[in-house]
């Protein structure tokens, strides 16, 4: 990094510490989200929220399950639905479109991860820092292979899936959750990386020091409006600032 983004880097982290009252981190946690972080499976969400929508008869928007990536998917079916049809879905509605939304990804998913991914969470142990995982996915087709992919990294302890709350992303419960399994931490002794705008409210609204990396269609404003303090444009280069980044949290003070 050069001595004005160095500089920068440090502006903002004062910035965050001043706006939360807090005099320095503490750095004990890095919150990872999943799809679009560690795997590359955003397009194939897309995808198949997408045909499944088109299947019923559901118009949709422009990037919609990019935007509304992090919801649970009953809040992503009942915003179609009321768009639509000016109601909520019912439970039987929601069960048939997510099983045949769960049936298409299973199909359109490739299983890559994120360029990058594996040697952050690895950077991330070496530092002595606890990787947490915070989701808003429910599928067993990815949560299922995290230990495939990433040995020893994530157990149930240290995970926040769908099933884990009960309002998903942009409500700050699933970072708030985060922090929690992370070792009841406080929002200071934590940074997530995120690469949805409803995520990166989500940790904004749980007052978590918020890193964004766009691996999708997005402008990079979407996620700073969201609250993100930095946005990097892959997990690579946020791999090289990594160690300025850890370092700075770990030397500033108020």
């Amino acid at each position: 990094m050069t001595t004005a983004e160095l500089t920068e880097m440090t502006e903002l982290l004062v910035q965050y510490l001043q706006k939360n009252h807090f005099i320095q981190f503490d750095l004990k946690a890095v919150l990872f989200d999943m799809d679009g972080v560690l795997y590359d499976s955003m397009p194939a969400h897309d995808k198949s929220w997408q045909q499944t929508m088109d299947e019923m008869g559901l118009k949709h928007l422009p990037h919609e399950f990019y935007l509304q990536e992090g919801k649970i998917g009953q809040s992503t079916i009942d915003a179609v639905f009321q768009r639509n049809l000016h109601r909520d879905a019912t439970d039987e509605e929601v069960k048939k479109i997510y099983a045949r939304k769960t049936e298409l990804f299973q199909q359109y998913n490739t299983g890559e991860l994120i360029p990058g991914a594996i040697e952050i969470l690895k950077y991330v142990q070496t530092k002595g820092l606890k990787p947490v995982l915070v989701t808003g996915s429910g599928q067993p087709s990815l949560l299922n292979r995290l230990e495939i992919h990433f040995p020893g990294v994530f157990t149930s302890e240290t995970m926040v899936t769908a099933f884990d709350v009960q309002q998903g992303k942009p409500h700050p419960e699933s970072y708030l959750r985060g922090l929690q399994k992370g070792g009841n931490l406080k929002p200071n002794q934590a940074i997530v990386i995120e690469n949805a705008p409803l995520g990166t409210e989500s940790a904004v609204g749980a007052g978590i020091f918020t890193i964004a990396v766009n691996t999708g269609p997005l402008p990079d404003s979407v996620l700073s409006e969201a609250g993100a303090s930095i946005v990097f444009d892959s997990m690579g280069t946020l791999l090289e600032t990594m160690p300025e980044i850890v370092r700075i949290i770990q030397t500033i003070r108020l």
